[in-house]
């Protein structure tokens, strides 16, 4: 009887192995793909019949793929436009559900011997549509200013367009690279260099000081001045999903807004949202 008992339960473990395992994809957003990936790794670590697949490319990207229903949820770093809600209603009867799962203060990236301590975001606006050509002009050194920046597809892109540059177009002369990392990259390496994107990639370069106009106080985009709302530039980095989760996606984003899946914000780089 002992054998047969230990031959049944082996059986069971070895057919467990092959039972499915339910598959939670995500799509977007390049800024939020390292917080992404941890809240992935924390996730299947402690539900293992879970697989949790994140892929970059952008938040265009991401919306494009949950539109078209091709993720299960969406990483964006700014708000669903007029149309992409259109496009979703049309298909599948819902206008997206957004949920708030962190907070970014968009940062602006000099090299670490830049010596211009702020940034006004009509100045900023000034560098990214090329009326303002040198750093001396703000008080820098006489060397042009390379810029460099996102890609369109990209919700850092489309965020410091229409909040600090008035919805102007870039600079043609703008270099844009294809994820924020490679913008950090570039911006450590170039001491004339400018770019721009999330805090969590803020290493090897400086983060200048922001004030929304020349009488405001200038903030850097740390946690008191974010979660405070001194930073101007603060935004909200969201999960959009097709419509109210349930199961097991309802799960993982429920685990997301709590503690636990807080606290793995605040370790990547971002803002807790409390």
């Amino acid at each position: 009887m002992a054998v047969r008992v230990v031959f049944v339960l082996a059986s069971v473990l070895v057919l467990s192995s092959f039972l499915p395992r339910e598959t939670i994809t995500i799509k977007g957003s390049d800024t939020m793909v390292i917080l992404g990936q941890r809240w992935a790794e924390a996730y299947m670590k402690r539900n293992p019949d879970v697989i949790v697949q994140v892929t970059a490319g952008g938040s265009g990207t991401g919306i494009a793929a949950l539109i078209t229903g091709d993720t299960d949820i969406c990483f964006a770093s700014r708000p669903l436009n007029a149309i992409e809600q259109e496009r979703l209603e049309r298909r599948f009867g819902t206008r997206g559900v957004a949920v708030r799962c962190a907070i970014d203060g968009l940062s602006i990236y000099v090299h670490p011997c830049n010596p211009v301590p702020s940034l006004t975001f009509a100045q900023i606006k000034g560098i990214y549509t090329g009326a303002i050509a040198t750093w001396q002009a703000l008080g820098g050194p006489p060397r042009s200013i390379a810029l460099y920046g996102r890609e369109n597809n990209s919700g850092t892109y489309v965020y410091l367009q229409e909040e600090v540059l008035d919805g102007a177009p870039y600079a043609e002369r703008v270099l844009r690279l294809p994820g924020t990392a490679a913008v950090v990259q570039a911006v450590s390496l170039d001491s004339a260099g400018i770019g721009y994107g999330g805090a969590a990639y803020s290493k090897g370069i400086r983060e200048v000081a922001i004030r929304r106009n020349e009488d405001a106080p200038a903030y850097e985009p740390t946690l008191e001045n974010v979660q405070g709302g001194q930073y101007p530039i603060s935004r909200f980095l969201y999960l959009y999903l097709r419509g109210r989760p349930a199961g097991e996606l309802k799960k993982f984003v429920d685990w997301i807004l709590r503690d636990e899946g807080q606290a793995i914000v605040g370790e990547v780089g971002y803002f807790p949202l409390r």
